[in-house]
């Protein structure tokens, strides 16, 4: 699994095929999430850019896609239950994401800690 600086997590299922979701550090920045928006299927997303956003009690956060690709799959649990996120955020993908062109700078886990740790 791989991260991003924007605080998405990036799995690659496939060499150009990949779920995304937020990472364990954005759920707990955000807290209890209440509502999600996220793109449909063969929606056509860019690298660096909001594919979505995510509404918790707190605030209203953009989730910006990692890759540059198109949607095969949205994961409906959580559009009817974004509380999924808050209990396993590691494990529960927002979408999935085909014909991978580019993506953006990714972190390894040990990568990622670091620099969550150099924003507190």
């Amino acid at each position: 699994m791989k991260y991003t600086k924007s605080h998405e997590w990036v799995d690659f299922i496939e060499e150009k095929k990949v779920r995304i979701g937020l990472s364990a550090h954005a759920v707990h920045q955000l807290g209890e999430l209440v509502f999600v928006n996220l793109p449909e299927v063969d929606d056509e997303l860019e690298a660096g850019e909001s594919f979505g956003d995510a509404e918790s009690i707190k605030a209203v956060s953009d989730i910006y896609s990692p890759v540059s690709g198109r949607v095969s799959a949205v994961n409906e649990e959580v559009l009817d239950n974004p509380a999924l996120v808050n209990e396993a955020p590691e494990s529960t993908w927002l979408i999935e994401v085909e014909e991978v062109s580019e993506n953006e700078e990714l972190l390894d886990e040990a990568e990622y800690k670091s620099f969550c740790e150099s924003e507190a």
